[in-house]
């Protein structure tokens, strides 16, 4: 049986994992040792105990599928070398390694906002502090000032973004939407800034300004987890690319999907389950020497959390505010949690 090895156990890779196990020798590498929901976790700096709720350990739903928990250094040939655990060989490469927020500086009251442990964490200083910063108007600034302002109505929230839009990749009317919606609940918004220093409690742009905080939070500049590769794999922001097919150029037993993948579209979960879908494709395709399956971008549904009871809906022209997109949000967290719990419950 030949052996498929799949670095990172977010939702491309752990699809591929589950659709795939059976066929092959399937190794999954991942620095964590479960599954995240990952849009759920923003959740987490105002309710920690949510977390439970969205993370479910690799071992109970992966019975095949022998697992590592480790960081790769470095690719070559057709050997991986791992941090800790030495190297190990494949036949089939799935680079599922996603994405993370750069911190600038390593200082303990600046949480990154990808990080659902460390926002867990940061509930209890959040709880205690006045001043609070956001840096980063995107939907995760938005989603974070969203839950905050929705738990908490004592605080100073101040948003910096340094674009001149909030979401700007999204509809227009969603945007209405979430300034209206964070104005009303107090939010102070700044556009046309760029923090460019951090000291203690101050934040510093590049027109000057400083604000005081006791809180940071950081949801910008995403750079994709793709150190261990040569730069000849990479593009200009450090995403690897890839063909139609998603396959490294002239590598074509290695894919790669997820946020990692050097794809013009957002970086959302629904998109990297898409990309899993047709890696499973394009593999057993390979084995079986058939036509490999193109992949093509495009637009998808968007829900955008403002609180647990409050959100937006977002297709193509169609925008919808209210409970219902909350509503739908939940749904869609609760069906897939769901879904992996019962593949645990049937092996």
């Amino acid at each position: 049986m030949k052996r498929l090895v799949i670095i990172g156990g977010g939702f491309a890779g752990v699809k591929i994992a589950r659709e795939l196990e059976k066929k092959f020798e399937t190794v999954l590498i991942d620095e964590k040792d479960f599954f995240e929901f990952t849009p759920g976790i923003l959740r987490a700096l105002i309710n920690p105990k949510h977390l439970k709720k969205i993370q479910v350990r690799h071992k109970n739903y992966l019975k095949k599928t022998y697992l590592i928990k480790d960081s790769v250094v470095k690719i070559k040939d057709k050997k991986i070398f791992l941090k800790n655990s030495g190297e190990i060989e494949f036949d089939y490469l799935v680079i599922a390694t996603g994405s993370k927020y750069n911190s600038p500086i390593k200082e303990k009251n600046i949480v990154i906002a990808d990080r659902g442990k460390k926002l867990g964490e940061y509930h209890e200083k959040l709880k205690d502090v006045k001043n609070v910063i956001i840096v980063g108007g995107g939907i995760v600034g938005v989603e974070i000032a969203g839950e905050i302002v929705s738990k908490y109505k004592n605080k100073n929230i101040t948003l910096i973004h340094n674009k001149g839009k909030l979401m700007e990749r999204n509809h227009p009317e969603s945007r209405k939407i979430a300034r209206l919606f964070l104005e009303k609940n107090k939010v102070r918004i700044i556009f046309h800034r760029k923090v460019m220093k951090y000291e203690e409690k101050i934040l510093e742009t590049n027109l000057k300004d400083r604000f005081l905080y006791d809180l940071a939070i950081l949801c910008t500049g995403i750079t994709p987890n793709s150190e261990f590769l040569d730069d000849e794999f990479l593009d200009g922001k450090n995403f690897v690319r890839v063909n139609d097919f998603l396959q490294i150029k002239g590598k074509e037993k290695i894919f790669v999907c997820g946020d990692v993948a050097s794809i013009p579209e957002e970086k959302t979960a629904q998109n990297a389950e898409k990309h899993a879908k047709i890696v499973c494709h394009n593999i057993l395709s390979l084995e079986n020497k058939k036509p490999l399956k193109k992949y093509i971008s495009k637009k998808n549904t968007i829900l955008i959390s403002l609180g647990k009871f409050y959100g937006i809906f977002e297709k193509n022209n169609f925008v919808m505010k209210g409970k219902i997109p909350a509503l739908l949000k939940w749904f869609v967290e609760k069906k897939t949690m769901l879904k992996i719990n019962t593949i645990n419950l049937k092996n």
